[in-house]
């Protein structure tokens, strides 16, 4: 299955359309087909590092109570990507190039900010106005079957790549909620920032280990230049645990390169 969002416009009436358990049905049969599809590092160390460091961010996310989880896939590509309703995808390429915690908890933090607020209900509900299902919405929005038929019109939509690309305007937003959420949570908020930075050198560098990253998010440089304005130094910056990891997967076999659809 391949998932793809478009982005449309479309009137902002309808922005909040699709309930939050019609969202987390349709992101569980993404993750289903996602699971199928995308190859995951094969170290229960690794995951269980990279979920620790999402359950610590996700009590200072607000918003619904979404079922969160978190899965390091094992492709060689910097790049991290959230699913409707609470799945977050980190590449193993992002966090071995991270050099620190904060780095990776900026990563995390964002794709979960893109979560709280709703952002892919958002363009669900844009994509079916604006391809004139509005018959497929009102299966969204009915009582019979409502759920399973959720899951069924995300599933039609869901189609041609699984990575969302959000508007610039939503990107800006997950920057500071997810800055905000890591200070909360104990993190420099700087760590993203660095991370962005680290993006930008390497789209200067290695063009082709940030493409799939660069086609679904703003310039990093951009980004950094204005979260830089906006952040406070202050909170945890690195860990033992993190290098260990980080060492970890240095150690294994190559992750793979993401196949070209």
């Amino acid at each position: 299955m391949k998932v793809v969002f478009l982005l449309f416009a479309a009137p902002v009436a309808v922005l909040s359309l699709i309930s939050v358990q019609q969202e987390i049905e349709i992101g569980q049969q993404a993750q289903q087909e996602i699971r199928k599809e995308v190859p995951r590092v094969p170290d229960a160390a690794v995951s269980s590092y990279v979920t620790g460091i999402g359950r610590k961010l996700v009590p200072r996310a607000g918003g619904p109570k979404y079922p969160y989880s978190f899965s390091v896939a094992n492709y060689r590509e910097i790049n991290a990507f959230a699913l409707p309703g609470g799945p977050v995808w980190v590449h193993r390429g992002a966090i071995q190039a991270a050099t620190s915690e904060a780095q990776l908890a900026g990563v995390l933090a964002h794709e979960i900010a893109h979560i709280s607020r709703r952002h892919a209900a958002d363009k669900i509900t844009k994509s079916l106005v604006a391809n004139g299902l509005l018959g497929l919405l009102g299966a969204i929005l009915g009582n019979d079957g409502g759920g399973a038929r959720a899951a069924q019109a995300g599933a039609r939509i869901l189609a041609g790549g699984y990575m969302l690309k959000f508007s610039r305007d939503d990107e800006r937003e997950a920057d500071l909620v997810g800055a905000e959420m890591m200070r909360r949570a104990g993190w420099d908020p700087r760590g993203m920032v660095e991370f962005m930075d680290t993006l930008a050198r390497e789209q200067g560098r290695n063009p082709g280990r940030v493409q799939t990253f660069l086609s679904s998010h703003p310039a990093p440089a951009d980004r950094a230049s204005r979260l830089r304005r906006g952040v406070k130094a202050g909170g945890r910056r690195d860990s033992a645990e993190f290098q260990r990891i980080r060492s970890r997967l240095n150690n294994m076999p190559a992750a793979q390169p993401m196949p070209r659809k």
